[in-house]
């Protein structure tokens, strides 16, 4: 089974949500908050995440709360399991560039709540999901409860026939 962590960002500016749209492989486009895999490189989650939302945006976060929530995603039928947090961001600064050196960011954009779940539509449900539950309800962090958690197990062998389920 393939393991790989990923570290997601929430930017928020005068309540409006930062989205960078995907190319991936095969021409598939999707929205999702900007982030990426946390590499053997890195020396931290918050280092990985700052570093692929400068590459991905050009903004520089010096501060992060988090995690928000969690999400695990296992897909057997392909030999995967992915685990990604997602943490808000309290203090950056800097204008929107895009010079990701993967080239699977093409652009960003600040939008309304209503507009990123539009976005959101075509973005895996275990991106999705999480993130609509967050713009809805904007959850505290309280040291009982420190972040959320979403799991989904994802079946099937290519991406026409995946199907999802929520834990």
């Amino acid at each position: 089974m393939r393991e790989w962590t990923v570290a997601s960002g929430l930017i928020e500016r005068d309540g409006e949500l930062l989205l960078v749209r995907n190319v991936r492989r095969g021409g598939v486009e999707d929205w999702s908050t900007p982030g990426g895999v946390v590499d053997a490189e890195d020396s931290s989650l918050l280092a990985a995440l700052t570093r692929e939302v400068e590459e991905e945006t050009g903004i520089i976060v010096s501060e992060w709360v988090g995690p928000v929530y969690e999400v695990v995603a296992e897909a057997a039928d392909l030999g995967w399991r992915l685990r990604c947090e997602v943490h808000l961001a309290v203090a950056y600064e800097g204008e929107i560039t895009i010079a990701d050196p993967d080239g699977i960011v093409v652009e960003a954009s600040y939008c309304i709540p209503s507009d990123a779940h539009d976005l959101l539509a075509t973005c895996p449900q275990w991106v999705r999901e999480p993130l609509a539950e967050w713009l809805l309800d904007r959850w505290e962090l309280t040291p009982e409860v420190p972040h959320r958690r979403f799991e989904y197990d994802v079946f099937g062998t290519s991406r026409s026939d995946l199907r999802v389920e929520r834990r």
